[in-house]
């Protein structure tokens, strides 16, 4: 598990689709769940509803993947790692 986290070039990667794809969710939850809900079906409203706690989940991992990116991008020689790897 250590050497999937090692490059902090790979984690900022890793952290920019999580980004995105926890506001992707969060949106798609927050208009299916509440703004047209009346027109989908109750499993697509329930789904709708599992997205607006699945996308700020994704929000705050990748949140603090980035935070570890920008500490590990702190230290001296991060860019070895990254070679290396």
């Amino acid at each position: 598990m250590e050497g999937l986290f090692s490059c902090p070039q790979r984690n900022l990667g890793m952290s920019s689709a999580l980004l995105g794809s926890g506001v992707a969710l969060l949106l798609m939850g927050l208009v299916g769940g509440y703004g047209i809900d009346q027109t989908l079906s109750l499993p697509a409203v329930v789904i709708a509803h599992g997205f607006t706690v699945l996308g700020p989940t994704l929000l705050k991992l990748g949140y603090v993947l980035r935070l570890v990116a920008q500490h590990q991008m702190r230290k001296k020689g991060w860019e070895a790692c990254c070679v290396a790897g």
